[in-house]
């Protein structure tokens, strides 16, 4: 996939790309390729910020297959398999597309020298609701549920190992 860079004016600027905003100068070299900045993938440097990024990617892709007029396009334009390869070799196709939504409402954890768990109910301002989709695929012989967040992530790494063979010939 090919990737071009916008054009910058001198001086500051503000603009706003797939989640995250630049209020910055950009130093010389910024639009040349060998530059490591795309915006066409998660841009987080640690695990927990690439997990927000792809959270808020899904976030967005399930707004957007919800007011989708032709939900089996939304899903074909996004890449979204419509039929795999199972574990025994027999083709799995996609038949069913689920919507959850889930409030984490407390946590729960193992307690020092005990065989009861720490309960810490959250607070209302601290209890947050998600979002999670799943994709089902079904055989004569299995069904595998598969979560958008582990279709995004590895699509991601897909994107991620694309772009280093891309650099690495140029």
């Amino acid at each position: 996939m090919t990737h071009s860079h916008h054009s910058h004016t001198a001086g500051e600027h503000g603009h706003h790309h797939d989640g995250h905003s630049h209020a910055n100068r950009h130093g010389r070299g910024h639009n040349q390729p060998d530059v490591e900045h795309l915006h066409s993938h998660a841009h987080g440097t640690n695990r927990k910020e690439r997990e927000q990024e792809l959270q808020s990617l899904g976030a967005a892709f399930i707004e957007g297959y919800r007011s989708a007029e032709d939900k089996s396009s939304y899903l074909r334009i996004a890449g979204v398999p419509f039929s795999r390869t199972g574990a025994d070799g027999l083709a799995m196709h996609l038949v069913d597309v689920s919507i959850t939504s889930n409030w984490q409402v407390g946590t729960a954890s193992p307690a020092f020298a005990s065989r009861e768990l720490v309960y810490m109910p959250f607070p209302g301002k601290m209890i947050f609701g998600r979002e999670t989709m799943l994709f089902t695929y079904v055989s004569l012989t299995a069904r595998e549920d598969v979560d958008l967040r582990q279709f995004l992530h590895v699509k991601h790494q897909h994107d991620e190992d694309h772009h280093h063979h891309h650099h690495e010939r140029g």
